[in-house]
């Protein structure tokens, strides 16, 4: 059976949620939006491309930085309402230079940043 993105169930601006994580250590990296052209040419590409909802335009990761996505696996769940990308992701994930956009923790009440911002 082929795939076909616009069955996907997508949000009323037309988006779904995608998570990417790093395929060989199952750490999760980031969260961000694709609508169905993002997801269909994430499958052509093997890059991953999101849409950037603040530029309302198509963002392959690492198109500028060099902190590339590359797809190995891109997963459905069960309600077709969100997509889990398993990447190789080349350097850090997220904007503020970490591996992953999820550096801080919430514990005891506090808020405490786990993850230091990579060298470069």
């Amino acid at each position: 059976m082929s795939f076909d993105p616009e069955t996907l169930v997508y949000d009323a601006k037309g988006l779904i949620p995608c998570i990417a994580q790093e395929a060989e250590t199952g750490e999760v990296l980031m969260m961000a939006w694709m609508n169905a052209d993002a997801v269909a040419r994430t499958l052509e590409t093997g890059r991953v491309t999101y849409w950037s909802r603040s530029r309302a335009s198509f963002w392959v990761k690492g198109e500028s930085s060099g902190h590339l996505q590359e797809l190995v696996e891109l997963r459905v769940d069960c309600d077709r309402d969100c997509l889990l990308a398993l990447v190789r992701q080349t350097g850090p994930a997220c904007h503020t230079n970490r591996r992953s956009c999820f550096y801080t923790a919430l514990r005891d009440g506090d808020e405490v940043e786990i993850m230091e911002p990579m060298a470069e």
